[in-house]
């Protein structure tokens, strides 16, 4: 137990000038890309592959806004357009790269690559809503008080970040980016920790249902994968941001750690995402239903 403790607590602060005679996995990964045309690659190779999920995102939209042309904007309509908005955000940044991450005001960088993940956490977050609803409509529970919850949780969390980007502004820039890791770590595992409430509460109601009903064991896989995608990205997310707050060797916002960046983009939102649109890829039926009314 104790050397266990031991090994996470080197990992959280890395090593000092290689002395513990094993180099940590972050000095693996970023020792790898020395040269700068490869990391143009990598970045340009990032900027593309957001590009191709958003295009995605936007086709599955128009495909929807098309079936469902005579109802206003579904769940399902936003969670699509989140999608294209923050993954065409994302192949913009890292399309100009060099700038981003050069930039002279550390609080504007910080901005521009965390309000992305802002954005992913709400485009998310807005399934875990959507299930909530499911499942409290089934339990005949009151449904009036979730979709404001949902607002007022993201509006506060927006609030605590535009207090971060200013105190990193004006105050010590250490004490503020080591700060804005640890809420974005928080926030991350709270989105996991409402994937493992309601996805599971879901699953587990959907599972008791007659195995003859129709479409039960489709809706059971998608909301059993789905869950567990999101659950998973979000946790990595957590403890990937959690060390890089204490370790600068785990910071995936530098551009000297292109092939830590390409994984860590690549695991907790690209994979991910093409794997959730690809499960929820079904059209809604033509006719209205409950399922997908207009958001208020």
């Amino acid at each position: 137990m104790v050397k266990s403790t031991s090994f996470v607590l080197q990992l959280a602060k890395g090593y000092d000038n290689g002395t513990a005679g094993v180099p940590p996995i972050f000095d693996w990964f970023n020792g790898m890309m020395e040269v700068s045309y490869e990391k143009q690659a990598i970045f340009y190779s990032l900027c593309a592959a957001y590009a191709f999920v958003s295009i995605i995102a936007l086709v599955q939209l128009i495909r929807i806004q098309l079936r469902l042309s005579g109802i206003g904007w579904t769940t399902q309509k936003v969670f699509h357009l989140m999608n294209f908005v923050v993954f065409g955000l994302r192949a913009i940044l890292f399309g100009f790269y060099s700038g981003v991450f050069n930039l002279k005001s550390k609080a504007l960088e910080m901005m521009l690559l965390d309000l992305p993940g802002l954005l992913f956490f709400s485009t998310y977050t807005l399934l875990v809503l959507f299930w909530a609803e499911i499942f409290h409509q089934a339990r005949n529970l009151p449904i009036d008080k979730l979709r404001p919850a949902y607002y007022a949780v993201n509006a506060v969390l927006y609030f605590i970040q535009i207090c971060i980007w200013i105190f990193i502004s004006v105050g010590p820039v250490s004490a503020g980016v080591e700060t804005a890791k640890l809420f974005f770590a928080v926030i991350s595992f709270t989105a996991a920790l409402g994937f493992v409430m309601y996805g599971g509460r879901l699953f587990a109601m959907l599972r008791r249902f007659p195995i003859e009903s129709r479409g039960r064991q489709k809706k059971l896989h998608e909301v059993g994968f789905v869950t567990g995608i999101c659950c998973i990205c979000f946790m990595i997310r957590c403890v990937m941001v959690a060390i890089s707050a204490f370790n600068e060797k785990a910071d995936v916002d530098v551009i000297d750690h292109p092939v830590l960046i390409l994984f860590y983009y690549m695991v907790v939102e690209i994979l991910p995402s093409i794997l959730v649109l690809f499960i929820l890829r079904k059209l809604p039926p033509k006719r209205v239903s409950e399922q997908y009314h207009p958001i208020q």
